[in-house]
């Protein structure tokens, strides 16, 4: 009996605490102790391992907008942190957060009408003047508290509130715009979008949209699906974005928020978008690759705010003198009646009528695999031959002389693919952050020890910068730190990659 008395006062208590929190109007944590620790210098300590894993910024250029995961932090938490960071040290008055509605249906945008939302480290405090901006006559976007708010024992939206630690670490308590859309109709978000278009024209405000990718699926079907959405996110077209999502060609639980913060960050500027960070619940140690959901960090920001060599790199083509679609299956062909030739212990091909293309001088790789495992690659780094006898030489060896395999059998000849890396020559850089992922190959040099990875290695195990560098170095035989040590040369190329499957011609 007096523990029942004990429990009905601990209700009381915290219903007059969660009825005083209401009148205040400030939002208290709904899922602390939950998604993210409950401790604040727990959570602070969780925050900042995060931040410090993601490295440094990848970008030198102050953000417009973020695309950050919302999932409890041990799924997601490492991937939001390389958005996060490339707000460091950046100056902004506002951050203008937009999450979904997993708790209810509503036909609108809802911004939050209160006075703060509330973290166990700290309250932050509602941007009135830009709230009271973002209002629509349509009622499309409107001030108010739903999907905001909640009741004792009910859940609380956690889409924004996931947000906010990482956003209290990096930038301190900045006011806040926080924004629940509770529909994907196509009109509120194009109202949402225009209207904070308008704003952050005019304002000094980071955008964040806040979304989880595909659910459920298993770890390949679930990477298959995401992939899909990041090369439409890529072409920085809202209404093709919406259209993926309506179409289910893809899946983001955030669709809204990300196509509403594509238009706003467009009309404030921005014109590229760089996938930080991708990966799915399955790639934690101890995830379940049976049913995964995806998580992906992007940017968006002004191309022509970028720093002077990292600008010159952007600026070259993946591929000078880019090989059509012929000419890359002509060396395609080439490279496969090579390795059947030397095979079955007969001579090499011999082309005539060499384009003047194929006789200019180029390093090249060719790669073999036997049902989707690697079987053999061997290339050349520097432009030593002209190309068309580079992948004929290059051919043979990745056929017969690749240290790690044994020699291509002839009963294997049917089941062999082969894929060629066409490369352009190698840049030394002094800035890593020039590195772009899927489009640079690595090159790491330190005294007598080298080591190279092509691009597609990167995008096919879906490393981020750091870590390509990493196994770039370890490629070499170094520490896999060696990058950052000044005496280490680093070198970059691009690569034209191409196979039977990327052609259409299987």
């Amino acid at each position: 009996m007096k523990t029942i008395k004990i429990l009905l006062q601990l209700i009381i208590l915290f219903c007059l605490t969660f009825n005083s929190c209401s009148k205040a109007q400030d939002r208290p944590p709904a899922v602390a102790g939950m998604f993210y620790p409950e401790d604040p210098k727990q959570l602070s300590s969780v925050c900042n391992q995060y931040l410090d894993s993601a490295g440094e910024k990848s970008l030198n250029v102050k953000p417009i907008g973020i695309i950050v995961p919302h999932a409890g932090y041990v799924y997601s938490g490492q991937v939001a942190a390389y958005a996060f960071k490339e707000l460091k040290n950046a100056d902004y008055d506002a951050a203008i957060i937009l999450g979904p509605s997993h708790i209810e249906y509503f036909p609108f945008a809802s911004v939050y009408s209160g006075n703060s939302y509330s973290t166990p480290l700290g309250k932050i405090h509602i941007d009135k003047k830009i709230v009271s901006l973002c209002e629509t006559e349509d009622k499309f976007v409107r001030l108010s508290s739903r999907g905001h708010r909640f009741k004792p024992f009910e859940r609380g939206e956690h889409s924004l509130e996931v947000e906010l630690p990482f956003l209290q670490t990096v930038l301190g308590n900045i006011p806040i715009v926080p924004i629940v859309i509770g529909t994907m109709d196509w009109n509120v978000i194009q109202a949402l979008g225009e209207r904070l278009g308008e704003i952050a024209s005019k304002k000094n405000v980071i955008l964040i949209a806040s979304s989880d990718l595909s659910h459920f699926h298993s770890y390949s079907e679930c990477k298959k699906i995401d992939n899909g959405l990041i090369s439409r996110l890529k072409l920085l077209n809202p209404k093709s974005f919406y259209n993926g999502l309506a179409s289910k060609d893809f899946e983001a639980c955030g669709g809204a928020p990300i196509t509403a913060m594509m238009i706003a960050a467009k009309k404030a500027g921005a014109n590229s978008i760089k996938v930080l960070k991708y990966a799915n619940s399955g790639d934690i140690a101890y995830g379940d690759k049976s049913r995964v959901v995806g998580y992906l960090s992007a940017v968006l920001y002004n191309e022509k705010n970028i720093k002077s060599e990292e600008k010159e790199m952007k600026s070259k083509p993946l591929f000078e003198g880019e090989l059509n679609k012929g000419e890359q299956l002509y060396l395609i062909e080439l490279a496969e009646q090579t390795v059947r030739a030397v095979v079955i212990n007969q001579p090499p091909p011999k082309p005539k009528n060499i384009l003047d293309k194929f006789k200019e001088k180029r390093g090249a790789f060719v790669t073999l695999e036997k049902h989707d495992q690697l079987r053999g690659c061997i290339g050349y780094i520097l432009p030593v031959y002209p190309l068309y006898e580079t992948v004929i030489e290059v051919a043979t060896s990745a056929a017969l002389k690749d240290p790690r395999f044994p020699p291509v059998s002839e009963s294997e000849l049917d089941d062999i693919t082969v894929e060629v890396s066409v490369l352009t020559v190698p840049k030394v850089i002094t800035d890593p952050k020039v590195i772009e992922v899927g489009k640079h190959g690595i090159i790491i040099k330190r005294g007598f020890y080298q080591g190279l990875l092509l691009p597609q290695v990167a995008t096919e195990y879906g490393w981020d910068r750091e870590t390509f560098l990493e196994h770039t170095c370890n490629k070499a035989g170094l520490p896999k730190d060696a990058w950052k040590d000044k005496d280490t040369e680093i070198k970059i190329f691009s690569a034209q990659v191409f196979n039977r499957k990327t052609l259409g011609v299987e």
